[in-house]
């Protein structure tokens, strides 16, 4: 029988092979990674839904393929490919009394639950029946958007809007050679999100500085502890924890805006997005839970996923469901700039280069040297005004300037 590519997500139509995991006469069971697919800002594995033996490969790396479209030829295997029993946590269970009714519910057949791990783990904490789920993720994968909109903590993703046509480029070979090189996955997906970002949303920047003189000074004094337990300790992560308890102070930078309802969405969660520039390209994965976690488990936490986003590691899902974004460009250098806004996000931050500046100090009445950060704040003006971002930056910054309460917080 012939193996189709399953739906790859919403609004994604096509998808770049980037690996090909089995060969002619393979035998492969359910749920197998049968292809690596570049699409949507990662690479994801593309599963097997039956058993059997594969005939034919009918893909190479590097073809554009398509939803719908065959990419194996599989054959049963002798004396039939039965599945592989169910695992305890794969059975079905009951649904728990009173729990609000799974979206997308299926019927609750024994069959090979598509979810991972840290999913299924989620889904008890929750009380969720992953048998009564069908999953919205790559191949019908359930991911932890459904799970917790099945106990009704989650919302619908908004639908994205159309893209606007491209005007018609001049024909360039008039003025001299050129070549053309494709884009990749990461660099198509980012045209698509920059520009409905930019069409969506009219967007403001307030400047603003820190003066981290503590701050750097104590990162310096744990970085060595840090190093010990095999991670290095950024201001990224002093950043993180910083930005958590001015969001809590701050909700309305955590939410989305919906005009077609008029209501503002207030999220009782704080997950952080943060800018990895990778060889590939931009990859924005999500710290989750960031006011729950201290700095030096975010520091943890952020270098293992930034490393796994250099690698293309990262699943769809681990770029999905921030509240808030954060790019730091100060390891490379400049002195201010303005990031666009990561829609239905209503804000982001960007961190420039600290420098050695001279601030007054009243107290000596004199001036003294002092580490100064600058960064800056783009937000959705909308539903932000400018007096708003001026006290949410101050907010930071005195977090920022006082590293025992952060560190303590």
């Amino acid at each position: 029988m012939e193996v189709k590519l399953p739906e790859l997500g919403d609004n994604v139509t096509q998808a770049t092979v980037v690996g090909v995991l089995v060969k002619e006469g393979d035998r492969v069971e359910p749920g197998q990674p049968l292809l690596e697919l570049e699409t949507d800002k990662a690479v994801v594995e593309v599963p097997a839904e039956a058993g059997g033996v594969v005939k034919r490969v009918l893909v190479k790396v590097g073809d554009e393929v398509r939803p719908g479209q065959p990419f194996l030829e599989l054959a049963e295997a002798e004396g039939g490919a039965e599945a592989p029993p169910l695992k305890a946590e794969e059975a079905p269970r009951p649904a728990p009394k009173e729990a609000p009714p799974a979206p997308q519910e299926a019927p609750s057949e024994r069959r090979l639950i598509p979810a991972a791990p840290s999913i299924r783990r989620l889904a008890r904490e929750l009380g969720v029946d992953l048998t009564r789920l069908r999953g919205t993720g790559l191949a019908g994968r359930i991911t932890e958007e459904d799970v917790r909109r099945a106990a009704g903590l989650g919302e619908a993703a908004p639908a994205a809007l159309p893209a606007a046509p491209a005007p018609r480029l001049p024909d360039f070979t008039k003025w001299g050679p050129v070549r053309r090189e494709p884009m990749s996955g990461v660099r198509k997906a980012t045209v698509r999100s920059m520009s409905q970002a930019w069409a969506q949303v009219p967007m403001v920047t307030h400047f603003d500085e820190a003066d981290i003189t503590e701050l750097e000074a104590l990162r310096k004094q744990y970085a060595k502890k840090a190093e010990e337990k095999g991670f290095r300790l950024t201001l990224t992560a002093f950043l993180l924890k910083a930005l958590a308890l001015t969001l809590k102070a701050f909700p309305k930078f955590n939410a989305s805006l919906d005009p077609e309802k008029g209501e503002v969405i207030y999220k009782d969660y704080i997950h952080i997005g943060v800018a990895v520039d990778t060889p590939h390209g931009l990859l924005v994965p999500v710290i989750r839970h960031v006011d729950q976690k201290g700095v030096l488990r975010l520091a943890e936490e952020l270098q293992e996923i930034s490393q796994r986003a250099r690698e293309r590691k990262l699943s769809p899902e681990e770029m999905q469901g921030g509240t808030f974004s954060l790019s730091n460009l100060g390891g490379i250098g400049g002195v201010g700039f303005t990031p666009i806004v990561n829609w239905p996000e209503v804000a982001i931050l960007g961190v420039s280069r600290s420098q050695m500046k001279p601030l007054w100090d009243p107290e000596k009445e004199a001036f003294v040297p002092r580490l100064v950060m600058p960064f800056s704040l783009t937000y959705d003006h909308r539903l932000i005004d400018g007096a708003d971002a001026a006290r949410f930056c101050r907010h930071l910054a005195g977090i920022l300037e006082d590293p025992l309460g952060l560190a303590l917080a």
